[in-house]
């Protein structure tokens, strides 16, 4: 099963910012890989993958240590499946489209 957790994080304004919170992440138990979307002047988007979901107070405090803080939290369990179910209709609906065209 795969995880996705997101956290809106304040505070960071630099890839110095991104590079102290991916390093304090990376020490987070079963954390596979940091992604971070900076925004500077608003909530940063720091993803974190992982196979199964992780401790949420060991996440916040790897932030906290880094020296930001942690606005919002979000974890989607089966990270995978839910995006395969969300892109399904778009799928289908390009398959159908191809079989009718080349069904002309």
């Amino acid at each position: 099963m795969s995880t996705v957790t997101t956290l809106g994080v304040t505070g960071m304004t630099s890839t110095d910012s991104v590079a102290r919170v991916t390093e304090r992440i990376e020490t987070v138990d079963r954390a596979e890989h940091v992604s971070i979307v900076l925004h500077p002047d608003a909530e940063s988007e720091v993803t974190v993958f992982s196979d199964e979901p992780l401790d949420e107070a060991a996440l916040r405090a790897a932030v906290e240590e880094a020296g930001y803080e942690v606005a919002s939290l979000d974890v989607q369990t089966d990270a995978l499946a839910a995006q395969q179910a969300e892109q399904a209709p778009g799928k289908q609906r390009a398959h159908d489209d191809a079989a009718h065209t080349w069904g002309r």
